[in-house]
């Protein structure tokens, strides 16, 4: 056997017995602190604690076992083992005997060593300090779980903020406590308030604990607008309990209306907001050569939580033309990251869905939040996964067929708008000469598109837009029309229309621009204007006011997108037929007035403009008390629409208990001035002409 083996098999009963020993004197300690872990941080904090507790544990028992090493050993059986001579040295040594008398010396030893056994070595256990440990584990873990947790046990009565008087023999609030008890799925803890106003989530539970000098007999938590809620009595406290479904005022009355009247207090519930989806992934992607997946990438979040599962429903389009078949499904999804901010990225495979080209596929991410029983679902931001078919659209050129060419350029603004909003996202990180020319280079590119959509207006919106009455001056060299060039060479014939139109004439009926039809060339002209508005703001170096004229145009754009075909109109318009029977005989049955009636718009805010009078210095003003009952009504019936029904239901209390009050009523006033619904606009008188205008009336005034 070698030195080393021999060594490894002497050696190993010691390291285990003193590595056991390490570990059971941790353990009990690793348990108490995992117990107050759990007991103030929850669940998470426990195995937090655990974990680290166990590592270094793990850490001081290898430690200790290091120490049983070469030396020890060969000390150890010096020490305990006479018959080896003190030579058990030669025995580990790694090098052979550098003498024939160390060679005889290790031999006799050699056979004397196995007369022990190496278990003889191993260390005794730590029984004293075991029994410590142990003891000291068992009083962390009671003091833990004898402790209170904040929101439990008896709380701390703080004293009373009411300020009332003391009167003798009256009850008044002396000391306060609020316990708000949120509900399981915010994961919010227990707290206690020493205030009697809070803030709390909506569906929590509220205990109120109350102390009275003198003792008060039957005190109440007077709701405004709700029934009371009585008090019973705890040892030398009062207590009682309210879900808190919805806000609601009231006040603590301990002497039953016989001292002066509390002050109001307010306890706000606060709803569970949505969860909020965003798309991290551009809303309209295209497959790069080569791509078989995709991965949209989504964030959720909310304020207390979204769900770790999901739902991504995925619609595909596949074809071209009328041939386009959809279909539609629906896939879970798992989330990363915490709960109130979850990303989730999945991965979609061409092959799995049947996604070729020619089509498109759209994904769409439904999330929860956590709320129960009733979890709130949200559909987030749809996005586009496009695979360009390799046909090149084909293009007819009869007259009435459908023209194909316009839809290819209905594709360009939202990519400006993307530009915009980048470049607005980068401003501070840009210089302000390259913050203009980029600002310039994106107008450049919308001055592009506005002139791929003039050509199917024939040209006439390349300069600014025309007045509303598209008249102006006459036309004129560089007027923005294309006017053409000299007349051409070929002999013309005479009598044709085409060659009088095309030698004096201006003619608007090219191809393209004949392509539309009155309704969609008047949506396509709205479009080209706002182009030219956002190109005018791009070019002088405001994006951020490009970008309204830029959404207008892509909104335009769009409702000239929903009609799939655009067929050249070659037609006359059609009038209905006139009666001429009935001309010049001055007969007028059967025609309808043509005036308007006018519909009074019904007011809701009868009593609040009464009350808003009443509290007042005008005619209709009262100075004594006021009858408040048709505005509370009033105000239950439009809580929805109030801005803070709460202060102003607060502010008539008020009046209502002090009806001399300039204050209370000057607070009332002003609240009801605010709640009540404005008046509609009403029409305004037209602007006097400009010089434009002015030219039009005298040119209509000279025709007549």
């Amino acid at each position: 056997m070698s030195a080393e083996t021999l060594f490894a098999h002497w050696i190993a009963p010691a390291r285990r017995r003193r590595f056991a020993d390490t570990l059971a004197l941790a353990l009990p300690l690793v348990l108490a602190l995992a117990v107050l872990g759990w007991r103030w941080g929850g669940l998470i904090a426990a195995l937090l604690v655990a974990t680290v507790s166990l590592a270094v544990a793990l850490a001081v028992a290898r430690q200790r076992m290091a120490r049983f090493d070469r030396p020890w050993l060969i000390r150890s059986l010096d020490t305990t083992r006479p018959e080896l001579e003190d030579s058990s040295a030669l025995l580990f040594a790694d090098e052979a005997p550098a003498s024939p008398l160390q060679s005889l010396q290790r031999s006799r030893i050699a056979a004397r060593l196995d007369q022990g056994a190496p278990q003889d070595l191993a260390p005794a256990w730590s029984s004293r300090l075991l029994l410590l440990s142990s003891l000291l584990a068992v009083a962390l873990i009671a003091a833990a779980m004898l402790w209170p947790r904040a929101g439990e046990g008896p709380p701390t009565l703080a004293p009373s903020s009411e300020g009332m008087p003391a009167k003798p023999g009256v009850p008044r609030l002396v000391a306060q406590n609020l316990r708000i008890i949120p509900p399981a799925y915010t994961g919010l803890p227990v707290r206690d308030s020493g205030s009697l106003d809070a803030r709390v989530p909506q569906g929590s539970r509220l205990e109120w604990t109350l102390r009275f000098d003198p003792q008060a007999s039957a005190p109440k938590l007077l709701m405004l607008g709700n029934q009371p809620i009585a008090l019973r009595p705890d040892g030398a406290n009062w207590i009682a309990s309210r879900a808190a479904d919805a806000a609601f005022l009231y006040r603590v009355d301990p002497a039953a209306g016989r001292g002066p009247t509390p002050p109001l207090h307010r306890v706000d519930a606060i709803a569970d907001a949505s969860p909020q989806v965003k798309a991290l992934t551009d809303s309209l992607t295209m497959v790069k050569p080569g791509q078989r997946s995709w991965s949209p990438a989504f964030t959720a979040t909310d304020d207390y939580g979204v769900a770790a599962s999901a739902r991504l429903r995925v619609t595909l389009a596949i074809g071209e033309g009328e041939n386009v078949t959809f279909s539609e499904r629906e896939i879970p999804v798992s989330g990363s990251g915490p709960a109130r901010d979850r990303r989730f990225t999945p991965r979609l495979d061409f092959s799995t869905f049947g996604f070729a080209a020619g089509g498109d596929m759209v994904v769409q991410l439904i999330v929860r939040d956590n709320r129960a029983p009733n979890p709130q679902e949200v559909r987030g931001p749809s996005l586009i996964l496009r695979w360009l078919s390799p046909k090149a659209p084909e293009s007819s050129g009869l007259t009435g067929m459908v023209n194909t060419t316009l839809p290819a350029y209905f594709r360009s603004q939202r990519q400006i708008i993307i530009d915009i909003e980048k470049l607005l996202k980068e401003k501070r990180g840009l210089a302000p000469d390259r913050y203009l020319a980029r600002s310039a280079s994106i107008g450049g590119d919308q001055q592009i598109l506005r002139g791929r959509y003039s050509q199917f207006l024939g040209g006439e919106n390349e300069d600014a837009p025309d007045l509303p009455t598209a008249d102006g001056e006459a036309h004129s060299d560089g007027d923005g029309h294309d006017h053409g060039g000299p007349p051409v060479s070929t002999p013309n014939v005479f009598g044709e229309k085409e060659d009088v139109l095309a030698e004096f004439g201006h003619p608007h009926d090219e191809s393209p621009a004949s392509s539309l039809d009155p309704e969609t060339r008047v949506v396509l002209k709205q479009a080209v204007d706002e182009m030219w508005q956002s190109e005018r703001e791009l070019k002088t170096g405001h994006p951020d006011t490009a970008l309204p004229y830029a959404y207008k145009a892509l909104r335009f754009i769009k409702e000239v997108q929903q009609a799939t075909r655009i067929f050249l109109s070659r037609v006359g318009p059609e009038l209905p037929p006139i009666d001429a029977t009935r001309r010049m005989t001055g007969k007028r049955e059967g025609l309808a007035s043509r005036q308007l009636e006018i519909t009074p718009i019904e007011q809701q805010d009868g009593p609040a403009a009464a009350a808003w009078r009443a509290l007042g210095d005008g005619p209709d003003a009262i100075r004594g008390p006021i009858n408040l009952a048709p505005l509370d009504g009033w105000v239950r019936t439009n809580a929805t629409r109030l801005p803070d029904a709460l202060a102003l239901s607060g502010a008539i209390d008020a009046v209502r208990q002090d009806p001399g009050c300039t204050a209370c009523r000057a607070k009332l006033r002003a609240l009801l001035w605010g709640a009540m619904e404005r008046p509609s606009g009403h029409l305004a008188r037209r602007r006097p002409a400009d010089a434009a205008g002015a030219r039009y009336l005298d040119r209509i005034g000279a025709a007549q």
